[in-house]
């Protein structure tokens, strides 16, 4: 089982550097109000996420942190990422949504938020779309757990509906370690 999430890991991300190669190697100049950007998109729990592609740093399969003490409820621990201690958080529980068991699907996507280095946990990544700032509605305001900050719009793609996040305001904050 765990070769197998190694392998499902490996694959997404193959995937993901095939797209950040075109994205790197393309130099057509756009509209600035028409200006397409890649984002990655998650899964967690039945919803879709997408968030920006250049904050990626990498996507591994989910190993177990290192517990921290005296840490958020959110913070799984840490991991060594070739000689940087990383932060994980759980992007459910940052969320307030329900905690779910850790399959072969589960992955840490790792950020790289204003040369900060945080992995956090979702249940899985598909793909890379690209949307320009038309395709982002903006998203309705509700009374919920969800600071609305971390929202930047929703974004139809087919019969998809992408939650498209602001990563830099959802994982940069002081109690992961990142001021911005």
């Amino acid at each position: 089982m765990y070769d197998e999430s190694r392998r499902i890991a490996r694959g997404a991300t193959d995937v993901f550097e095939g797209y950040v190669m075109e994205a790197n190697n393309q130099s057509t100049v756009r509209d600035s109000a028409a200006r397409a950007v890649q984002y990655l998109t998650l899964r967690l729990g039945s919803e879709e996420y997408a968030i920006d592609i250049l904050r990626v740093q990498e996507i591994r399969s989910f190993e177990e942190p290192t517990r921290m003490v005296n840490s958020p409820d959110f913070i799984k621990g840490v991991i060594n990422l070739r000689g940087v201690i990383v932060p994980i958080a759980d992007l459910r529980l940052k969320l307030n949504m329900a905690n779910v068991a850790y399959d072969e699907f589960t992955v840490v996507i790792i950020l790289n938020i204003q040369g900060s280095v945080v992995g956090a946990v979702v249940d899985g990544v598909s793909d890379v779309v690209t949307l320009s700032s038309q395709d982002i509605k903006p998203a309705p305001q509700f009374e919920s757990s969800m600071d609305a900050k971390f929202i930047l719009g929703l974004a139809k793609i087919g019969e998809r509906t992408l939650i498209v996040m602001n990563v830099e305001a959802l994982m940069g904050n002081a109690e992961i370690g990142i001021s911005l």
